[in-house]
């Protein structure tokens, strides 16, 4: 079966439709198109890098949760700072057997953890990519959903230990990129930095 036919998902996605303040979707089918078709649109990157997946800033569970499918020999990791978020993400630990759900901050977490980070409709991709990239092992990378680029993303790689970014349309489109960004080398000291700073003072 594809990760996409999974009957579980299609359980997820008519709750996170009926759970207020999840989703601004309210389209049954534009909705799976957004958080089901668009999160696997990741999985054919995600499979390149070995190790657990964490999903930061997981909110309703996209991407996260669809790669679960995706991955059922692989740990997904939703790790969301809001509690009535992570109370809604706690609902489908039992039908995912490999998913679990950290309440708390990118910032908080174990560096140099995960094999593959993912974030989506987190941040712009400076800050994105520094409470990401520190979560991820050498040799791992982070998968950030963004918009066209305006700024000198490699540069904010390299502070993080991390290469030389990739760029991929999703679904053939210019406007929507997948980012695919390896970590090369254990985290420098002094990042993440500290709750609340990537976001005031991004590093570019």
């Amino acid at each position: 079966m594809k990760p996409e036919h999974d009957p579980r998902l299609e359980h997820w996605l008519g709750a996170l439709l009926e759970t207020p303040g999840l989703t601004s979707i309210k389209d049954r089918e534009a909705a799976r198109r957004e958080h089901v078709l668009d999160s696997l649109e990741a999985v054919p990157l995600a499979a390149r890098f070995a190790g657990p997946i964490a999903d930061v800033g997981a909110g309703g569970g996209a991407p996260g949760i669809p790669l679960a499918v995706a991955f059922p020999e692989r740990e997904v990791t939703l790790i969301e700072s809001q509690m009535r978020k992570c109370r809604f993400l706690e609902r489908f630990c039992g039908e995912f057997p490999n998913l679990r759900v950290i309440c708390g901050r990118a910032e908080e977490q174990a560096l140099d953890s995960f094999g593959v980070v993912t974030a989506k409709a987190l941040a712009p991709p400076p800050v994105a990519l520094e409470w990401c990239l520190p979560l991820v092992s050498p040799g791992g990378a982070a998968i950030l959903f963004s918009g066209p680029l305006d700024c000198d993303l490699a540069s904010v790689a390299r502070l993080l230990g991390g290469g030389e970014p990739e760029l991929y349309p999703v679904r053939g489109s210019r406007e929507r990129l997948l980012l695919v960004v390896p970590k090369l080398a254990p985290t420098p000291p002094g990042f993440p930095r500290r709750p609340g700073i990537a976001r005031k003072r991004p590093l570019v």
